[in-house]
């Protein structure tokens, strides 16, 4: 048979038969043996650096960008309200007139003081340190400036036998208290509130009158004389005669009042007369810092606030007390120095030159910044601004 191009096929396997050709094309084809792993050589490799990947962009919130923009021009606009107001007021207050006394300012202010103040004193946690002080009065007690008896939650009333400060056998607790004020509206909001706490406690009195004036004694003491018709029951007795040791008391309280007194060391001298040779006289005052800086805010803006609310809040304390010339038992300081705490005694060796600390005489001044605490040329030492709080 031939092919359409005219050559002849080649045989079919099937026609082959048993041949030997046709068995060896049956036979399989050989297959090549699998190759070897080749070990792989450490070539040096140089790869090209991977080019830059590009940032990806990031869209904006308008919500987010609107409500900064609003934040940002309201701080704006709120600081420069501030620092144009402040300056105004300095401008104001450098003007002003004050008069010496500014006391009577609280007779308009009595209904709302406890309000204006409250948020103040509690962030600055004034009250547990009027509780702290407080807590200390014993026996025949006198609290002048008593204001509207922002103290009077945290006296302990009633006598009784205990220990002191030093675990010592003494009595503690109020025997009576007597409570004096310039301003009578505030002696009047006192008086309810004291009644309010301690409907019971009957040796009390509450006097609106001038510390410089004479004070009545002790209300049994007064009691006593009155019944017995003796005129000196009110406290008035010749002033040439020293006065007796029955009308004098074995604690004063005084907080925050020392910034409206117009002669502030001659009052303070005046309750070391009215406070027995071993009593205490126990001071929780505001007043000048440590630093400058705030000294400056408080003289800038002192005139205007003593016009407004009846209170000088520049004024030297340590001064003050050197200048009365008591003796100084305690003394401690807080927010940036600006609050002072004392215990004070009378001292029976002043003389008129006198008016130091009692530690500094002795040499034992302790704290720097609290107890003696003078930095250089006489300021006081400063504390950092980070405990300013203890």
């Amino acid at each position: 048979m031939k092919s359409p191009r005219g050559l002849p096929k080649p045989p079919s396997l099937r026609n082959l038969g048993n041949s030997p050709l046709a068995k060896a094309a049956r036979k399989p084809l050989p297959v090549a043996p699998p190759r070897r792993a080749q070990p792989q050589q450490n070539l040096p490799h140089n790869p090209l650096p991977a080019p830059p990947s590009l940032p990806r962009s990031r869209s904006i919130n308008p919500t987010a960008l609107t409500a900064c923009a609003v934040a940002a021009f309201v701080f704006s606009t709120y600081g420069t309200y501030l620092y144009v107001s402040y300056n105004k007021t300095v401008k104001n207050s450098k003007n002003l007139s004050v008069p010496v006394d500014v006391s009577d300012r609280y007779i308009e202010t009595a209904a709302t003081f406890d309000a204006d103040i409250d948020t103040t004193e509690s962030i600055m946690g004034i009250g547990t340190k009027r509780k702290e002080l407080v807590q200390r009065a014993h026996g025949d007690v006198l609290e002048v400036a008593c204001g509207t008896g922002r103290n009077m939650a945290y006296y302990l009333l009633g006598e009784k036998r205990g220990t002191d400060a030093d675990g010592r056998a003494a009595m503690v607790g109020c025997k009576s208290v007597t409570f004096v004020d310039k301003s009578f509206p505030m002696t009047a909001v006192a008086k309810r509130k004291f009644y309010e706490l301690y409907p019971d406690f009957d040796l009390v009195a509450f006097e609106a009158q001038d510390v410089m004036h004479p004070i009545p004694p002790p209300p049994q003491v007064a009691a006593a004389l009155k019944t017995a018709g003796d005129p000196r029951h009110d406290g008035w007795f010749p002033e040439e005669e020293p006065i007796p040791e029955n009308f004098k008391f074995d604690t004063i309280v005084q907080t925050m009042g020392l910034c409206s007194a117009p002669d502030p060391i001659a009052y303070l001298t005046r309750l070391g007369k009215l406070v027995k040779p071993e009593g205490e006289i126990l001071l929780l005052e505001h007043g000048r810092s440590y630093y400058g800086w705030v000294n400056k805010l408080l003289d800038d803006l002192a005139a205007a606030h003593a016009m407004k609310h009846g209170c000088w809040w520049n004024r030297d304390i340590e001064e003050i007390v050197r200048g009365s010339g008591l003796e100084v038992v305690e003394y401690k300081r807080w927010h940036w120095g600006t609050t002072y705490r004392f215990v004070l005694r009378a001292n029976p060796n002043k003389k008129e030159e006198d008016g130091v600390f009692l530690k500094e005489k002795e040499g034992k001044a302790e704290g720097k910044g609290e107890g003696k605490g003078e930095g250089k040329g006489g300021e006081p030492a400063r504390k950092s601004w980070l405990k300013w709080w203890a």
